[in-house]
């Protein structure tokens, strides 16, 4: 009686012909396909740390953006010269749509006390004199029906202090910008980790985005404290 014995062996494949107990036999040695799959587990793994990678650099790259904005929010926080950038934050209800100040008119200085704000378009020169009203800057304008002005006036301490505060929330929600950028990453490279992302290499990659958050953290922190010497400054 013929018998037939299938082995499978870690490398290789023959047909060998053996006797096994005396009877005829054929030895068919089938390569596993382990090795295979080990080395596509292999570029998959590369695969996911290149991905990820890429994700922790654009993380590191948002944080910078939002520490950027809140230095532009910061300089908008007038300290009792007039500056152009002091209007940045204004936004003008134009035909509906919010739009920024600075989108709709040209601002100068014409003496260290005042500001020019002149609208290229005239016929919302009553819709960029309503948004600088409702404002925060603590200034009436005068609209002459040409341009509007804004003069700066001296800040009391009880201002300062205001203007303080709102340096001080204005880093607050930096920060709440920053730690929304560092959860969004982490989740997502606990994602990675599920998809063939070694933990090891999860966990360091974690570190990294945490440091760099509380690397952006102390720079938002020194620019408040900075930004609030300046105002509380006599």
């Amino acid at each position: 009686m013929t018998s037939f014995v299938l082995l499978v062996a870690h490398a290789g494949s023959a047909l060998l012909p053996m006797a096994i107990g005396g009877r005829s036999s054929v030895l068919t040695l089938v390569a596993r396909r382990r090795p295979l799959r080990l080395a596509q587990a292999i570029c998959q793994a590369e695969d996911v740390d290149v991905d990820v990678n890429k994700l922790v650099n654009e993380a590191s790259g948002k944080m910078k953006k939002s520490v950027g904005n809140v230095q532009e929010q910061l300089a908008t926080l007038r300290v009792g010269r007039a500056s152009t950038d002091m209007l940045d934050r204004v936004q003008v209800d134009y035909y509906g749509m919010p739009t920024p100040l600075n989108q709709l008119a040209s601002v100068s200085t014409p003496t260290s006390q005042q500001l020019l704000v002149d609208v290229y378009d005239k016929s919302c020169l009553g819709d960029v004199e309503r948004a600088l009203m409702e404002s925060d800057l603590g200034m009436t304008p005068s609209n002459d029906g040409s341009v509007i002005r804004l003069n700066v006036p001296m800040l009391t301490a009880e201002r300062r202090k205001e203007l303080a505060k709102t340096a001080k929330s204005l880093g607050e929600d930096g920060k709440v910008a920053l730690r929304n950028i560092r959860r969004d990453a982490i989740d997502k490279i606990k994602k990675a980790q599920k998809s063939g992302l070694s933990e090891d290499e999860s966990k360091q990659n974690q570190n990294t985005v945490d440091k760099e958050v509380k690397k952006m953290e102390k720079e938002i922190a020194t620019l408040v404290e900075k930004r609030e010497a300046e105002i509380l400054k006599i």
